[in-house]
């Protein structure tokens, strides 16, 4: 059984504030992460949690017996396009204000027996 994938495209929120937490959960079983993440206050963290259980569904579905032997194997999080605003400033200048957005990617996999 190869990577189960799960993404959340256009998430209204920057890729930067997301990051910190795709870092602490790569590599931790899949069960461990979701348990991780419930207890980080962070916006951030309710996004990735969304996508890893979103992954963790996707495996079952595709016939995966036993869900707490996933581990995440892929986790990362890429700017996505931005929406751009104009501000107008002192002196007839203007402001540009970018609303950025990020692209949450989340696979996990079933380790061998071995």
């Amino acid at each position: 059984m190869g990577v189960v994938n799960a993404t959340h495209r256009h998430a209204r929120i920057s890729a930067t504030k997301v990051r910190p937490f795709a870092n602490m959960i790569r590599g931790m079983s899949a069960g461990e992460g979701v348990e991780a993440l419930r207890y980080v206050p962070n916006r951030g963290a309710r996004f990735l949690e969304k996508v890893l259980k979103s992954a963790i569904a996707n495996a079952e579905d595709r016939g995966v017996r036993n869900p707490d032997r996933l581990v995440i194997s892929e986790c990362r999080v890429d700017g996505g396009p931005m929406f751009k605003r104009v501000r107008p400033r002192a002196r007839g200048m203007a402001f540009l204000i970018r609303r950025r957005t990020a692209h949450i990617h989340v696979g996990v996999d079933a380790p061998e027996l071995g």
